[in-house]
């Protein structure tokens, strides 16, 4: 057994072709996003707010990109009282709402990115587009 891990590391460039892509696709829907792409820890790589993003939607993007990592799956679908006692257990960071996905190649997590200012299904189409641009990633229904 070894001591030591190959590890996969989501650089500054890819976060930005993730975020440009994004970007790309909110601008053909004609919805502005905040968007927000983090490493496999939760910490921001790259950030946008559109001109007319929410300025409320700067944190939560933020946060859903977070969680994605965090959890490793796709933010909003938390069921019932469970929700409310993540939220409090990670002082408000753990956020289920649409829009937020993990960044995984080769099955490793390697980060997340978060959208919003639009409605919940507006949100993760423009993160599907930013997840879309890097090679080899794992694409979400």
């Amino acid at each position: 057994m070894s001591n030591v891990e190959k590890h996969l590391r989501l650089t500054h460039a890819g976060a930005m072709r993730i975020l440009e892509a994004a970007v790309a696709k909110a601008v053909q829907m004609g919805k502005p996003q905040c968007i927000a792409v983090v490493d496999e820890g939760g910490n921001l790589l790259a950030f946008t707010r559109m001109d007319g993003g929410k300025i409320l939607s700067i944190e939560s993007a933020i946060r859903k990109a977070a969680t994605a990592a965090s959890s490793r799956g796709p933010t909003g679908g938390i069921q019932g009282d469970l929700e409310f006692r993540l939220a409090h257990a990670t002082s408000g960071r753990l956020v289920n709402l649409k829009g937020g996905l993990p960044i995984i190649v080769d099955g490793i997590t390697i980060g997340g990115i978060g959208c919003g200012s639009q409605t919940g299904e507006e949100d993760l189409e423009v993160t599907k587009a930013g997840l879309a641009a890097i090679e080899g990633a794992q694409t979400f229904g």
